[in-house]
């Protein structure tokens, strides 16, 4: 899709990392996502940050951080989709690691996963200080195939229980593409962005009406659903999200290639 870049978005991000750097010792900031590999989209993509501070934030800087991004939030509304994970420089190397997060508009703790570590390393943006490369170790394939197994089963494949959650769009559109992105990495060890990945959708069994549903919320003007069509696509999604997940468990672990 190419490199898209606004200037409000960029106005943004120079804002967060000039106060971040005021408010905490940080020794270096990273986008990724989509931020960084060239299919962001304003207003439809999150904005996902990671910052390596010196040490574990304690209750002073958690209140301090909070205040930061709420501010922002409250000036700039774009901001509500920044999202940053705050890693301890001597805990980088643990990819299980639980690491103090803004996200959902509040503070919680979670892992960068091996995916994340691995899009770091292949296409992460460096906002201030050090490049990822010199700080946070490589991802083996079998790590990353392990962690995306994993994620398949023990999460969206119980997920797919539960039927009304797939009338959302939000679960339709990143169930979907979660499972496109992580077959091919299994397959043949590529990353691929959600723009990238859509084209693909249609060899996990998904109709071009479902594709276009997708494709037409992220890059142009999505339709408004009825209940009926909600419905139908509720049963389709579940329906190749249950076969893929199965399809990608029963392969063996490829000794993939980055790119």
């Amino acid at each position: 899709m190419g490199d898209v870049r606004d200037e409000e978005t960029e106005q943004l991000i120079r804002r967060f990392v000039d106060e971040l750097v005021d408010v905490a010792p940080v020794s270096a900031v990273w986008a990724h996502g989509s931020l960084a590999l060239g299919d962001y989209r304003q207003g439809r993509s999150d904005l996902d940050m990671l910052a390596v501070v010196e040490s574990a934030p304690d209750e002073r800087l958690r209140a301090a951080l909070c205040t930061m991004h709420r501010a922002l939030q409250a000036e700039l509304p774009l901001a509500a989709r920044l999202n940053c994970s705050y890693l301890v420089r001597d805990e980088l190397a643990d990819p299980e690691r639980r690491h103090l997060t803004w996200a959902h508009q509040d503070l919680l703790e979670r892992p960068v996963t091996p995916v994340t570590r691995r899009e770091l390393l292949l296409g992460g943006r460096t906002l201030h200080g050090e490049h990822a490369e010199a700080m946070v170790p490589p991802v083996s394939d079998q790590v990353l195939a392990e962690f995306i197994r994993t994620d398949l089963r023990e999460y969206w494949l119980p997920a797919t229980e539960a039927w009304r959650r797939w009338l959302d769009d939000v679960w339709v559109d990143v169930g979907l593409l979660t499972l496109a992105r992580g077959t091919t990495t299994l397959r043949d060890g590529r990353l691929l962005t959600k723009g990238q990945a859509i084209p693909l959708l249609g060899e996990l069994g998904v109709s071009a009406w479902l594709v276009r549903d997708i494709h037409e919320r992220r890059y142009g003007k999505p339709e408004r659903l009825g209940w009926g069509s909600r419905r139908r696509r509720a049963v389709e999604t579940r329906r190749v999200m249950r076969a893929g997940i199965a399809a990608a468990l029963g392969q063996g672990v490829s000794a993939g290639r980055a790119g």
